[in-house]
């Protein structure tokens, strides 16, 4: 069944036009007839079931025939990341963050970063195309970059991990997280934090954390953090 994304859709609302793109999509290269199901989501927890009124390719007109609230997760996971040059990577990453399990997702500029500017359109849809791919009824959250100085005087040391590659004392992720029902991870970019970020996160109470035994690309280690998150709290 087809689904489309609805971020305008308010509940109550009778009736529903897809934006063009989606109406392309839906009469030209699915050939929805009318009454056909389609499925929308509105990325803030309401999934609505409707079908097709009106087959026009660039106003495909819908019914809405019954709405759904989906809970949100009891868990929040947040990962801060510095974006690699290769923005390929982050796409992937985005992708496989959203199908996972991710409530927002946050780009940082550190000392060592090799992209220190970075567009969001590209991502955010993206992000939009795995929402509908998995069935998620939330939409994450992503945040322009921000310098590591900034953010981390915005967020809570408590419930906030650093994963770098220093040496000196780390307790593995899958340890901790499960205490941390809000928590954020730190991923630093392909050169690591460095010392002064380093230093600069213990000062604040942030504990430094450990993904495991490999050295890990950027976008696998940010990704490993969001799994380890889901799979521990589901335990």
């Amino acid at each position: 069944m087809l689904t489309c994304f609805a971020p305008d859709l308010l509940p109550g609302q009778p009736t529903y036009t897809l934006s063009e793109e989606e109406s392309k999509h839906a009469v030209r290269v699915l050939r929805l007839p009318p009454g056909a199901p389609v499925t929308l989501v509105d990325g803030r927890g309401t999934v609505y079931a409707a079908t097709v009124a009106d087959a026009n390719p660039k106003r495909c007109a819908l019914h809405i025939a019954s709405q759904e609230v989906i809970a949100p997760r009891a868990t929040y996971t947040h990962v801060a990341v510095a974006p690699t040059k290769n923005l390929d990577r982050m796409e992937w990453l985005v992708e496989k963050a959203v199908e996972v399990g991710i409530e927002r997702l946050t780009f940082l500029r550190c000392a060592h970063s090799e992209r220190r500017e970075l567009k969001l359109e590209r991502l955010e849809k993206i992000a939009i195309s795995a929402l509908k791919q998995s069935g998620q009824a939330y939409l994450p959250q992503l945040d322009e970059l921000i310098d590591f100085p900034k953010f981390i005087q915005e967020i809570t040391p408590a419930t906030t991990f650093i994963a770098h590659l220093e040496a000196g004392e780390r307790t593995a992720l899958a340890q901790v997280i499960g205490a941390a029902p809000r928590c954020c991870v730190l991923i630093g970019p392909e050169g690591d934090f460095s010392p002064a970020e380093i230093a600069l996160a213990l000062e604040r109470g942030i504990r430094p954390v450990t993904l495991g035994e490999s050295r890990l690309r950027t976008e696998t280690a940010a990704l490993a953090a969001v799994f380890t998150a889901q799979v521990v709290r589901a335990l």
